[in-house]
């Protein structure tokens, strides 16, 4: 054997094999300066990475850092206190496609869904978005979720849970760590239910 001719391809297989193997929340972008604006689904009772009875899935899901904070307005009347915010996307972990809508690599993204979060410009932050009428949107409250750093535990944990495709059954050593951020009780009730029906739902966005 001819090890010279077959060794520039067995490199090309292994290099394949290697990128086959990548995981799903790898995703790789480089960014524009646009911004996304993200709408607030606040009527919503849930809000979180673990939301409906058996798990609903996450449309978009970045990790970034919060650059403008505005003054809270009543400008939504009495459906809601708008506080509008810009966040700057360091890592993006889950696109879903939506069509038109979809996610495009915009580097910035603006929601008006920050009234009460006890957040400040320059914390670091996991966004966590579904999607509702062919468009991205966040529920708040536990949907922009603090963290320490961009090396704090939960970031692996959420890439986890995307990366064994939102399966709760396959991060249940993540009960108490998702605890700490007042999930815990949201993930085992999705746990519960998996473990009842053997297979995922059909889910529907709760109204």
């Amino acid at each position: 054997m001819n090890l010279k001719y077959y060794l520039p391809i067995l490199l090309l297989v292994a290099l394949a094999s290697c990128e086959s193997k990548k995981a799903k929340s790898d995703i790789e972008l480089v960014f524009t300066q646009d911004t996304l604006k993200v709408g607030y689904t606040y009527w919503w009772p849930e809000s979180g990475p673990f939301i409906g009875m058996c798990g609903e899935e996450l449309s978009l899901v970045v990790m970034g850092s919060i650059t403008q904070l505005k003054e809270p307005t009543n400008d939504p009347g009495p459906l809601y206190t708008a506080q509008e915010g810009l966040i700057k996307i360091e890592k993006v972990f889950k696109i879903k496609e939506l069509g038109a809508k979809t996610y495009k690599a915009q580097q910035y993204l603006r929601t008006d869904c920050f009234h009460e979060q006890d957040l400040k410009i320059g914390d670091k932050v996991l966004l966590f978005c579904y999607d509702y009428e062919d468009d991205y949107s966040i529920p708040g409250n536990q949907s922009i979720l603090k963290i320490k750093g961009f090396d704090d535990p939960v970031v692996p944990a959420i890439r986890r849970y995307i990366d064994t495709d939102e399966d709760p059954l396959k991060i249940q050593e993540d009960i108490g760590l998702w605890a700490t951020h007042n999930q815990g009780r949201a993930l085992q009730r999705i746990i519960a239910c998996r473990k009842e029906i053997g297979t995922p739902p059909e889910t529907a966005h709760p109204e």
